[in-house]
């Protein structure tokens, strides 16, 4: 049975499973618990949304893993002139790891240039959202979608014949 929980509906014993502190910074008890920071990208996502992708300044990655169903569509917008990640986006279909993971990475690419956000590795959001083992694909799926955003547009760029870095160079 459920009951209305503000706007959501929860199921009554998620209500206090979620409100239980097993220990500092989780929350859930028990073998299986979320960090915090799990939960709250999970009930509050940064920057859920979609570009279009026709977009010349924008790059798309889609990612799945298809072990465990999780699709995660991230996408940047990135300024001509500068080459520096001016927003980000994303859109995801899956556990609440997937999401959060989602979240935390559109807010770490944000202001960054794209050279400098394909460094940032899977294991760096994992620690971050203090992800159990069980979890870590989805952190690896952020991972993949930002690097499949920027090849994506590089390619663009490619296409056009008009690459971020020739851009500078005549700056």
């Amino acid at each position: 049975m459920l009951r209305t929980g503000g706007s959501r509906l929860v199921a009554p014993g998620l209500r206090r499973l979620l409100s239980q502190r097993a220990q500092p910074g989780l929350a859930a008890a028990g073998a299986r618990a979320y960090h915090e920071r799990v939960v709250d990208h999970y009930n509050n996502p940064r920057n859920v949304g979609s570009f279009d992708k026709d977009d010349p300044n924008v790059g798309t990655g889609l990612v799945g893993a298809p072990a465990c169903g999780d699709v995660m569509k991230l996408q940047i917008r990135v300024d001509e002139g500068t080459g520096k990640i001016v927003d980000a986006c994303f859109k995801t279909f899956g556990c609440g790891s997937a999401i959060a993971s989602s979240s935390v990475a559109t807010e770490w690419v944000k202001g960054k240039q794209m050279e400098e956000v394909v460094t940032i590795k899977n294991t760096e959001i994992a620690k971050h959202l203090s992800l159990p083992p069980v979890k870590l694909h989805c952190s690896m799926l952020a991972e993949d979608a930002i690097k499949a955003a920027v090849k994506d547009y590089e390619a663009k760029k490619a296409k056009l014949g008009d690459t971020p870095s020739e851009k500078a160079a005549e700056a």
